[in-house]
């Protein structure tokens, strides 16, 4: 599992511009091996639906992975025929390696995919996409499974299916329901952030992009489709499976020790409610208290039988101390993980210091109460003593979460605010063009124009004049280009020779 550090935070999510003139909204990968049988059909198929409901640009890119069949010519002839479909070449095999090179080259702001058999209804394309157009979402996924959905597939794969994303409920806390549905998208601004930390180059590709993407706190649109499986179907269900179990532990592995930067993606909107400056409503506070008051409750009983423990063979100070100090160590990492969000092993020992001051000052606490206790009375009751603890612990454990929250693990999204993340050209996060590059590189893909506010949106082919200049920030740099397009901004020809994207992608154990 790589656990090199993403490019960044995401920008706010935004409703898309209309399109400039040949500017693609939509590209379909349709990734495809030895598919020399039913690549024409599905494609005329699916580029006549797009033509028929879809009301802005597309794009159909035809990814295929190594095929050693007519495959190549194929797709070559169908992009000489139609000018809204490209075909791309790769030399491995891997539907994650073509679906991770395409995206990463694509210029359109929504990124889809979907199996060359065309199992699911094309009535779901639209409201698949329609979320990620309009900013409400960042990512989106068919559903086999959910309650309307109407499927037709025999009794093995429906159980295969349905254990398969029983595992990762059950093992990576997944909450969507179906991750094997060839029919998913996702906007080009969250993909150049998510793909360089996803590892498989194979059919678990997309399973580790929507874990990553959940555990990044991003969200993630479910739409039921309707589905009829394709009998003849060229998948190695035994192989797959075996391999998906395999990424499965990787992952879950990885996230156990939190070797992967997610927490550089949690919660990176600005449109996010929760971010707004509401007076008088800390931020996160309640979700905090909750924690912070089940770790508590577990950590008090545990402290409760290491004194009991201890008492055996000590007196009643050096119980309290002991088991004070072994609880605090484990109060200190639940709360770090649990309650306040931070992952990793960076500032772990800072945290733990900072947190054995707040256990000096809980310490001094609960041997003042057992040094009134004993002052007291000479001979006190074990239950008594417990009495007393408990209720010292109580006050303790007020001030302990108070300077949790100020001290030791204050708020990061206000340290992250008083700093920049900027992204970096290295070999694991690829730099993209900015709109500002594509436009000054006089290529063909255009950045999509900003409408002024008070302008309304017009629909795809409203003749309503609108002011074309674009806004961004970003400082222009022409040196940067997309990956996969000249550095004049053409493309040479419609099929392309695309090399790996990464360096393990020219493992030659890949079988797949």
């Amino acid at each position: 599992m790589r656990t090199d550090s993403s490019p960044g935070n995401l920008p706010a999510r935004e409703h898309l511009p209309a399109a400039a003139a040949g500017t693609p909204v939509l590209d379909v990968v349709i990734p495809v091996y030895n598919e020399e049988k039913d690549l024409q059909p599905c494609v005329v198929r699916l580029h006549e639906h797009l033509k028929r409901t879809f009301p802005y640009p597309f794009r159909i890119t035809i990814a295929d992975n190594a095929s050693t069949d007519t495959t190549p010519q194929v797709s070559s002839r169908l992009a000489a025929q139609l000018p809204e479909v490209k075909a791309f070449r790769l030399e491995q095999k891997g539907r994650g390696r073509a679906l991770r090179t395409v995206w990463s080259a694509s210029d359109a702001p929504i990124l889809a995919y979907m199996d060359v058999d065309l199992s699911t209804d094309l009535n779901a394309l639209l409201p698949l996409v329609a979320p990620l157009i309009s900013g409400h979402s960042d990512l989106a996924i068919g559903s086999r499974l959910a309650r309307s959905s109407r499927v037709v597939r025999g009794a093995k794969r429906e159980f295969i299916s349905r254990s398969y994303n029983l595992i990762l409920r059950g093992s990576l806390q997944a909450r969507f329901s179906d991750a094997q549905c060839g029919f998913k998208a996702i906007r080009r601004d969250v993909a150049q952030v998510l793909l360089p930390l996803v590892e498989d180059t194979g059919w678990f590709f997309d399973t580790e992009m929507l874990v990553l993407a959940e555990r990044a706190g991003l969200r993630i649109h479910e739409v039921p489709v309707d589905w009829v499986d394709d009998p003849d179907s060229t998948v190695h269900i035994v192989k797959t499976a075996t391999d998906d179990l395999k990424g499965v532990w990787r992952v879950g592995k990885a996230l156990a020790t939190g070797s992967l930067p997610l927490d550089r993606l949690t919660r990176p909107f600005g449109d996010d409610p929760r971010d707004r400056d509401i007076e008088d409503v800390p931020k996160g506070l309640a979700r905090q208290l909750v924690g912070f008051c089940v770790v508590g409750g577990l950590s008090t009983l545990f402290y409760l039988l290491l004194y009991s423990a201890f008492r055996t063979f000590g007196g009643s100070q050096t119980a309290n101390a002991l088991a004070l100090l072994v609880s605090a160590i484990a109060n200190t990492a639940a709360n770090r993980r649990l309650t306040f969000g931070v992952r990793g092993r960076g500032g772990a020992v800072r945290h733990q210091a900072q947190g054995l001051v707040v256990f000096g000052i809980g310490l001094a606490l609960t041997s003042g109460s057992l040094a009134a206790l004993g002052a007291a009375t000479s001979d006190p009751a074990h239950s008594t003593e417990l009495a007393v603890l408990i209720a010292a612990n109580l006050a303790a454990t007020v001030l302990r979460f108070l300077l949790f929250r100020a001290w030791v693990f204050p708020d990061r999204r206000e340290a992250d605010a008083r700093s920049t993340v900027v992204a970096s050209n290295t070999p694991s996060a690829p730099v993209y063009a900015t709109a500002q590059a594509a436009q000054h590189s006089g290529g063909p893909y255009a950045p999509l124009p900003q409408r002024r506010p008070e302008q309304p949106y017009p629909a795809p082919h409203d003749p309503t004049p609108y002011d074309p200049t674009p806004y961004d920030p970003t400082p222009y740099d022409p040196t940067l280009f997309r990956a996969g397009e000249a550095a004049d901004g053409t493309w040479r020809d419609a099929t392309m020779r695309l090399q790996p994207t990464r360096p393990y992608d020219t493992d030659p154990g890949d079988s797949r």
